[in-house]
């Protein structure tokens, strides 16, 4: 069984997320959405908020979990050998090539980027964020975002 995990902090887990699962599951028998939980971080939604709000959007086919610490040791605890990212633009994938090129140092893992739909690249989770807390309609930008609140 192919397994891929797909990491990020998903505060919140936007349209451009989803659209990178769902292709993702056409190459992969599973998908494990990891929230990387980082304690010195203060995240806009809660982690069970974000979880559940995944969870809503998936079948059985995606997993929702939460860890700490590097990408690359969840990845060794569970045996999994592939890490999905999507990319945006030209600058998303110099960031992630050089995340991924450590992570295989690390760890023989290695990353399939995917690119995010055109309707989708200027999807961004701070901006998104910022929308929210000022009272914006961020509907256009997140599937089912009453869930979150």
């Amino acid at each position: 069984m192919k397994i891929a995990v797909f990491p990020g902090s998903f505060d919140p887990f936007t349209k451009g997320h989803e659209s990178v699962v769902v292709k993702a599951l056409e190459v992969f028998d599973e998908v494990i959405i990891a929230i990387g939980v980082n304690t010195k971080k203060q995240a806009l939604f809660t982690l069970e908020k974000r979880t559940q709000h995944i969870e809503s959007l998936f079948n059985s086919k995606v997993q929702v979990l939460a860890f700490e610490g590097l990408t690359v040791d969840l990845c060794k605890r569970i045996g999994c050998v592939h890490i999905i990212r999507g990319l945006r633009d030209v600058k998303d994938f110099e960031y992630e090539r050089s995340i991924a090129q450590m992570n295989h140092v690390l760890y023989p893992v290695e990353t399939i980027f995917f690119l995010t739909e055109i309707e989708h690249a200027s999807i961004n989770s701070s901006i998104v964020r910022e929308i929210f807390l000022n009272g914006g309609d961020i509907s256009a930008f997140v599937t089912n975002p009453k869930i979150l609140v």
